[in-house]
C-alpha cells in the first residue's frame, strides 16, 4: 500500500479551494489563500481562469505569489492593468463568476461579519471591515468563504452584517435589491467543506476533510447544520499540487510556511 502524503491544513485549503474554480470563468480573489487557491487553478486545471484583482489587474499570470492585490506581480501578463472603479463596476455588471472572501464571523445564511465583535456601540474588537467584500458578495454570481471554524466564527447571528449571504433566507437578497441567482457557494474550513440548501438557503455540510468526523463539525458550531445524504471525505492533496504550490507559487514561504 502506497504511503499516505503528508500535508499541511493552508496546503489542504489550498488544494480544495482550487478545485471548485472552473475553466474559462472569472474569480475575483484576494491576498492569502484566495490568491494561491486561483494560481493553481491556473497551473493545473483551469489555465483560462480568469483572475481579477481589487488594485485593476485584470487577468493575470503570475510568475509567483504577490505579497497584496496591489503589487506589480498582479498586473503580470494581465489583459489590462486597470483601477478599482474597473473592477467593482465589472462586478456590479454581473461579469465575475466566482468572489473569494474570508470571515471573523459566519451564520447559517453565509452572512458575513469582518467589522467588529460585539454590540456596535460597545463592541470589544474592531476588525479591518469590509474592504471590497460588500461588493464582491453582493454581486458576484457565486461567492467562496475559506474560514476558520470554532463556535466563536460559527455563529447564529452575525454581530455585525459586513457583507450579505443569503440575509434571512429565501427571496430576501433579491427583496433587498441584489441581483437574482446569485450568493454564497462554498465555505471551506480546516473540518469540512459547506454548501447552502437552494431551497431554504441555509448551509449544510458536504464533505468532511480527512481525520475529521461529524462529531467534530458539530462541536465547532453554533448552530446546527443539514448534512448531505451523501457525506463525502475531501479530497487530499496531490504530491503534485503541493510541488506547484512551493517550486511554483509560494516558493520562500510567504503564507504557506516552509
Amino acid at each position: 500500500m502506497a504511503k499516505e502524503m503528508k500535508y499541511t491544513e493552508p496546503e489542504l485549503l489550498a488544494c480544495t479551494a482550487s478545485r471548485i474554480l472552473e475553466n474559462k470563468k472569472s474569480v475575483f480573489v484576494g491576498t492569502g489563500l484566495p490568491m494561491i487557491a486561483a494560481m493553481l487553478a491556473q497551473k493545473t486545471h483551469a489555465p483560462e481562469l480568469f483572475i481579477i484583482f481589487e488594485a485593476g489587474g485584470l487577468g493575470p499570470q503570475m510568475p509567483v505569489l504577490p505579497i497584496s492585490v496591489g503589487d506589480s506581480r498582479t498586473f503580470h501578463r494581465a489583459v489590462a492593468a486597470s483601477s478599482m472603479h474597473d473592477v467593482m463596476s465589472a462586478s456590479q455588471s454581473g461579469y465575475v463568476d466566482f468572489g473569494f472572501l474570508g470571515a471573523a464571523q459566519l451564520d447559517p445564511y453565509g452572512n458575513i461579519n469582518t467589522t467588529m465583535i460585539g454590540p456596535y456601540e460597545e463592541h470589544k474588537t474592531r476588525l479591518p471591515g469590509s474592504g471590497g467584500a460588500n461588493d464582491v458578495g453582493s454581486f458576484s454570481q457565486r461567492t467562496i468563504i475559506i474560514m476558520r471554524q470554532d463556535k466563536r466564527k460559527f455563529v447564529e447571528k452575525v454581530d455585525f452584517l459586513t457583507t450579505p449571504g443569503y440575509l434571512s433566507g429565501p427571496g430576501a437578497r433579491e427583496k433587498a435589491g441584489l441581483p437574482k441567482n446569485t450568493g454564497p457557494y462554498r465555505v471551506i474550513t480546516q473540518l469540512g467543506v459547506y454548501g447552502f440548501n437552494p431551497d431554504t438557503k441555509r448551509m449544510y455540510l458536504i464533505s468532511l476533510h480527512r481525520g475529521v468526523n461529524l462529531e467534530d463539525a458539530k462541536a465547532n458550531s453554533s448552530f446546527a447544520f443539514e448534512v448531505s445524504d451523501k457525506l463525502e471525505v475531501t479530497e487530499p492533496p496531490t504530491e503534485k499540487e503541493v510541488r506547484i504550490l512551493h517550486e511554483e507559487i509560494d516558493p520562500v514561504g510567504i503564507v504557506l510556511r516552509k
